[in-house]
């Protein structure tokens, strides 16, 4: 009896702590007998696992919920890549026929331009020679027209030469 003593103060005191922290408890284990806490306990257990499944589970969806965005938002931008792509595409093909038509036009213009540096340093060279022959025609006109002056002056020269070589 003696060891049931302690054994029985040691739960006392438990109880008491037990009541101090949490009073309602300990009202409702002294009341009941010690199978039906092990119901409770196996019911509270119970209803832990429950609560703990369900929020899984609502977890579970939430992640589905957001996979599924993801994947939508992942479709949506491959399907914009696409489109992008194919935009590039044809924006290339628009602008390479237009680069082979410069290319061809810029080759035409170089071709035209070798053809006419020669006719233009010969149409040069035939200015300066019109310009020459024009320049010579003009004063030989002017010596024919004065040409019968300028020798009645050279010998109006010379006979005054004469005459001063007289005198």
């Amino acid at each position: 009896m003696t060891t049931q003593k302690p054994i029985l103060e040691q739960q006392q005191s438990q109880m008491q702590i037990r009541t101090m922290k949490n009073p309602g408890i300990v009202s409702n284990m002294i009341n009941e007998s010690p199978l039906s806490r092990d119901d409770k306990d196996d019911e509270m257990s119970r209803s832990a696992v429950a609560m703990f499944r369900a929020k899984e589970e609502e977890i579970e969806k939430r992640k589905m919920e957001v996979r599924d965005k993801v994947h939508a938002h992942l479709g949506r931008a491959e399907e914009a890549t696409k489109r992008l792509a194919e935009i590039r595409e044809e924006l290339e093909a628009l602008t390479d026929p237009m680069r082979k038509e410069v290319s061809m036009v810029r080759k035409r213009i170089d071709t035209v331009n070798r053809e006419l540096k020669p006719l233009g340093l010969s149409c040069q060279k035939k200015v300066r020679l019109r310009f020459w022959l024009v320049s010579f025609a003009t004063i030989k006109t002017i010596y024919k027209s004065d040409g019968p002056m300028l020798l009645l002056n050279y010998q109006i020269k010379t006979q005054l030469s004469r005459i001063c070589r007289i005198v």
